[in-house]
């Protein structure tokens, strides 16, 4: 008897498993499905362009397995297509799901172009039919039009409207002797690796509340609450050459890109190569903006979330009044907030350039990695007035009435992918500026709101406003 025990062990152990795995059919009228969303929901896409794939996870939480006679969209010419556990198709017929068991179910969607400005929405219904019973999951997208934009080389004056976005897919050149005017509201979107060279003159120049855009092409999420915006590299960002001046940048967010603005060398001060105004530059592999031996000023700008510096300066002059330079960026920082560079004496013993002259007033520097590159000034023509630092030290003849190593308490939430460098209440940037650095040009911030409205200006560029009881 002994000998056939290992024989029946493995027919005990056979049975058990068969108990454990049912593959029969229920045909009961009460088995439903499950699905991982009500509505899959596709966002705004562009007409005219396939979109990313969107997937829908149909469970069975049934004990037996169940065959669903079909899966179909209801309109026959729906704007959407199928993929069901890796084949294509428009009806899907007896696919069966075993007990507890679940299948994918992939779509995408492709929107004709019309006339419209606006985004329309367009819908279907995804229907499942099991056992006499059939569930709907509703699936849309709103279709957006736009205007491409392939290798344009702007040679006469162009202005860009913000009736529909722009999509960038390879460059934008605006060449020697030409201006473009980037309209308030305008949107301009980037393919990978897309750019915008500059060598006549930029005119991106936005309002309060209508503010021009530039950034990635992708519209969709990278996780399912967490927009792929966040994402840096999505496209090259702004080049402005050697021989191009009177660039302005005001009310621009600008963000998701290689190289954020770079500003390329001249080696002519007397005049004005780039103003940045009241916009927020963010989110770079290398850094947001880079200047070389360039005159170069910025008033009520954010510049944030860079691998690199976040900005890096060499040579040249500089104003930076009611400024916020900052870094939370998600994926390692190597640089320094702001790097300066060609700014020491001892730096001109192999340049013949002229070293830099800078002022930063009223501004807060702050974040991950070291917040100046540079920590002695001394004998430069570099001054930091009235600025909050992350960093411990005091003032001396080029920091002058600075705040050392004392938190802005931004909103800013970097676990979060919340980034706000407006101020909390209790910030110890609050009422800490000079009001004889708000000039004209600074005296509104991002939001419209007057630095000078409560006495004494706060650092950084935006304006704290009191709660309301």
């Amino acid at each position: 008897m002994l000998r056939f025990l290992p024989v029946l062990l493995m027919l005990v152990s056979f049975f058990c498993m068969a108990s454990c795995i049912n593959d029969d059919i229920t045909d009961s009228p009460d088995a439903r499905l499950s699905f991982s969303t009500d509505t899959l929901s596709f966002g705004t896409v562009f007409t005219d362009l396939g979109t990313p794939t969107a997937r829908l996870v149909v469970f069975n939480r049934n004990k037996k397995g169940v065959n669903i006679s079909s899966i179909k969209f209801k309109n026959p010419d729906s704007n959407f297509s199928l993929n069901v556990d890796g084949q294509s198709g428009t009806v899907f017929r007896d696919v069966e799901i075993r007990g507890n068991d679940s299948i994918h179910v992939f779509v995408e969607c492709f929107i004709s172009p019309d006339e419209a400005f606006e985004p329309q929405r367009v819908a279907d219904q995804l229907e499942f039919v099991t056992n006499g019973n059939t569930q709907e999951v509703e699936v849309e997208a709103w279709g957006l039009n736009v205007t491409r934009l392939r290798g344009v080389r702007v040679e006469s004056d162009m202005r860009l409207t913000p009736e529909r976005p722009y999509i960038v897919f390879d460059s934008l050149s605006v060449e020697k002797g030409a201006i473009l005017t980037i309209d308030p509201g305008t949107m301009l979107l980037f393919h990978d690796k897309a750019y915008l060279t500059v060598r006549g003159t930029l005119n991106a120049v936005g309002e309060v509340g209508n503010v021009i855009q530039m950034r990635g092409d992708r519209l969709d999420n990278v996780l399912p609450d967490v927009a792929y915006d966040i994402l840096s590299g999505q496209w090259q960002g702004v080049r402005i050459g050697a021989g191009s001046f009177d660039n302005r940048i005001e009310y621009v967010d600008m963000r998701s890109t290689v190289e954020g603005v770079r500003v390329d060398s001249c080696a002519d001060l007397s005049r004005q190569k780039l103003t940045l105004v009241n916009s927020w530059l963010h989110n770079s592999q290398s850094t947001v903006l880079d200047s070389r031996y360039a005159k170069v000023d910025a008033y009520g700008c954010c510049f944030s979330e860079a691998a690199g510096a976040v900005v890096s300066l060499t040579g040249g002059e500089h104003e930076f009044v009611q400024c916020t330079i900052a870094n939370n960026y998600l994926w390692g920082v190597s640089g320094d907030n702001l790097s300066l560079y060609h700014c020491l004496p001892d730096h001109a013993a192999d340049n013949t350039r002229p070293l830099m002259k800078a002022n930063f007033e009223n501004s807060i520097i702050w974040g991950i990695g070291s917040p100046i590159n540079e920590g002695d000034l001394n004998g430069s023509q570099v001054f930091l007035c009235n600025v909050l630092l992350k960093a411990n030290g005091s003032d001396d003849d080029n920091f002058i009435n600075c705040i050392w190593n004392e938190d802005p308490l931004f909103y800013t939430v970097r676990e979060d992918y919340y980034f706000n460098y407006r101020l909390k209440p209790d910030s110890p940037a609050i009422g800490k500026g000079n009001p004889s650095f708000v000039t004209p040009i600074c005296e509104y911030d991002m939001d419209g709101m007057n630095r000078l409205l409560y006495g004494a200006p706060d650092l950084g560029a935006y304006v704290y406003i009191p709660p309301t009881e």
